[in-house]
């Protein structure tokens, strides 16, 4: 068995990203001698990890508590985070104790939220369970919840202590979910690694096999290129910035869609719009939005949205987090791999470059 890679995220407080497989007993040294309670937020369908978990933890000697939440986005509510603050208020839960996340990018967020606002910060291990999970939303210390007017508006910033991304828990993972965590592999080659671009162009079959060493690969190259950008950026007040390339648009889709809308497909629709963005303003040539859409296609991710949608999903982006009082901003593309910077690009122009990605 091939050794576990590990991937170092710099900063003030700086941790480790794991990938690999079999890293379960790497959670009791995460988690502390000093945390006797450990509380681990899980959704249903991950029972049985769970209980591998909690075993875990017992045998090293801690008192697990495991919290069952809503699969994806819906756990991604204040009423959710309150419900986990009753429990850990009931435990009498100690800043010395810790949170586990085990599941995808919506439980990472809402479980780095609670171990977030806890006595204002206790200790946070990511065991990421999804594609997207481990490219993403475990990795570089965004944590939140989800308001009526919009996504991730409500959070914090707060590194995990460890994340461990055990490559087995992809081997069932549906393919619409493997697909979603593609986008954001997609986005890590388009604005800072090409390499990503031609490893998934060169072999499309292999990118779904989950013990194979393409995707071990991609999953390693998209998690050094977060952790590059986060290490000198944990707050977003600059650099960060890039990594919501797609993302203005991806996130007006989701709140549009009420969240029924899978994160990646939404971010696949933004990828391209955001390409068309940049072309149109002569920043990004032809070819380079062409290998948006080819590439997401062969992916099976959509490239296009509805474009009766367009009032409401202009109206979503005006409350996006890089917005500036009524000034929009984007993150385009001079040239793949160079991402830069757009503010206040005119409603009219918005809405001829949409027309370009509206079915």
């Amino acid at each position: 068995m091939r050794a576990p890679t590990t991937v170092r995220v710099a900063g003030a407080t700086p941790y480790d990203v794991v990938v690999g497989t079999g890293l379960l007993g790497m959670l009791g040294e995460l988690v502390g001698d000093g945390a006797s309670q450990v509380l681990v937020v899980h959704p249903a369908g991950l029972a049985g990890a769970a209980g591998a978990v909690e075993r875990g933890l017992l045998a090293a000697g801690h008192r697990p508590m495991l919290a069952v939440v809503p699969d994806g986005e819906p756990a991604k509510t204040v009423e959710v985070a309150a419900a986990l603050w009753g429990l850990l208020g009931r435990a009498r839960f100690t800043r010395s104790d810790a949170v586990v996340a085990l599941g995808g990018g919506a439980t990472t967020d809402l479980a780095g939220f609670v171990a977030a606002t806890w006595l204002r910060g206790v200790r946070l291990v990511a065991l990421p369970t999804t594609l997207l999970g481990m490219v993403d939303a475990a990795v570089g210390g965004k944590t939140g919840v989800n308001t009526e007017a919009g996504k991730n508006l409500v959070g914090a910033f707060h590194p995990p202590v460890g994340v461990l991304c055990d490559l087995a828990a992809l081997a069932t993972l549906p393919a619409p979910e493997l697909a979603s965590g593609l986008a954001e592999v997609v986005k890590a080659g388009l604005v800072a690694d090409p390499g990503i671009l031609d490893l998934m162009r060169a072999d499309l079959g292999k990118l779904t096999d989950p013990s194979g060493p393409v995707l071990r690969e991609l999953v390693e190259r998209a998690v050094r290129v977060k952790a590059e950008v986060v290490g000198q950026d944990l707050r977003e007040s600059g650099p960060r910035e890039v990594l919501n390339y797609g993302h203005t648009l991806g996130h007006a889709i989701e709140r549009v869609e009420d969240y029924g809308w899978r994160h990646g497909a939404a971010v696949s629709v933004g990828l391209v719009f955001a390409a068309e963005l940049s072309h149109a303003v002569g920043r990004l040539d032809a070819a380079g939005v062409e290998l948006h859409r080819s590439l997401l296609d062969r992916l099976g991710l959509p490239t296009t949205y509805d474009g009766s949608r367009w009032p409401e999903l202009l109206d979503a982006m005006r409350v996006d987090k890089k917005a500036r009082g009524e000034v929009l901003r984007f993150v385009v593309l001079d040239a793949i791999g160079r991402p830069g910077r757009l503010e206040g690009p005119d409603d009219a122009l918005l809405g001829r470059v949409f027309e370009r990605v509206a079915s």
